[in-house]
């Protein structure tokens, strides 16, 4: 409950300052609509029909409850419900933000683990030395060098950019999404892999774990049994944290593959001042964010029961 509560606060005051910033913003959203020659009453008319003649604090009062039922007002373009603008490239964005969550767990998490029961060797030196240059390259460079070499000749693996939603296939699906997951995925797996590694090494220099080896338990069930489950803990949190991040980052990527998701809406709102389409923009990736963290709250107390009576 009071884990719901923090959320349910935090996006409280997102809302508040998004509404603070979006209404001290020069011009007006008649303005917008009508063009800098509209008349006085033309302008007047339109503010009427908005709702912003009314008192700041009914339309804060407004703002604020409409986040929490998910209506952001309609687009000053095109009239249409924000709401509905966001709806599908919200699910594509979700779609390329899980899979590329998905290539992290399945290769951070065991390289991390692999790095940590070997630390010192050869092997942890490679993969310690593949973080580090996972970490120094934007997410930017590894798109434009996965675009530039894995979709023209004479390689041509992948499509250029696009999407294909899911009923169509599940390999056409895959093969638009993989691409941009993996530019997207390249700093994150690194960050994983890393605190996987560190949580882990911390993990196996405890003294229950040397006393499972007094035991003679099997290293491997040492390692996976007792190791792996309070090793992990850390790595929830990164997990967490990055799945936020990639909401909020998604928009070069989009961008430089053309995806139809939310940063392209997102763009596209900013070029035409769309006030309601850029307040959703922002709003909808920090909603993700809180709820990401949340769930990893959730997760502690399925891996650690221990968290779950309250003291932490």
């Amino acid at each position: 409950m009071k884990r719901t509560a923090i959320a349910i606060f935090s996006v409280v005051i997102v809302a508040s300052v998004v509404f603070g910033v979006t209404t001290l913003l020069p011009g007006s959203a008649a303005n917008i609509i009508l063009g800098t020659e509209a008349t006085e009453e033309t302008v007047q008319q339109v503010n009427a029909d908005l709702g912003l003649d009314r008192p700041l604090t009914v339309q804060y009062v407004d703002f604020v409850g409409g986040v929490f039922v998910g209506d952001f007002g309609n687009s000053l373009i095109s009239g249409q419900p924000v709401s509905e603008m966001i709806w599908n490239r919200l699910i594509r964005t979700l779609q390329l933000s899980t899979v590329a969550m998905v290539i992290s767990i399945i290769t951070a998490i065991p390289l991390g683990i692999i790095a940590a029961s070997k630390r010192n060797t050869t092997t942890d030196h490679l993969v310690t030395t593949g973080s580090y240059i996972g970490l120094s390259i934007p997410s930017f460079v590894s798109a434009t060098l996965l675009l530039l070499f894995l979709t023209s000749p004479p390689l041509d693996l992948f499509p250029r950019g696009g999407y294909v939603p899911l009923k169509e296939g599940v390999i056409p699906w895959a093969h638009h999404l993989l691409l941009p997951a993996i530019a997207m995925n390249t700093v994150i797996l690194a960050y994983v892999l890393r605190q996987t590694r560190s949580s882990m090494v911390d993990t196996l220099e405890s003294d229950y774990i040397r006393t499972a080896r007094l035991k003679g338990i099997a290293e491997r069930s040492v390692l996976f049994k007792h190791g792996l489950r309070n090793g992990l803990l850390p790595t929830v949190t990164v997990l967490a944290l990055n799945f936020g991040w990639m909401m909020g980052s998604v928009v070069i990527i989009e961008e430089i593959f053309a995806f139809p998701g939310m940063g392209e809406l997102i763009v596209r709102g900013i070029e035409n001042r769309d006030l309601p389409v850029i307040q959703a923009g922002i709003l909808v990736p920090t909603i993700a964010f809180i709820l990401a963290n949340f769930t990893a709250d959730i997760v502690y107390t399925l891996l650690d029961p221990r968290i779950s009576l309250g003291d932490q």
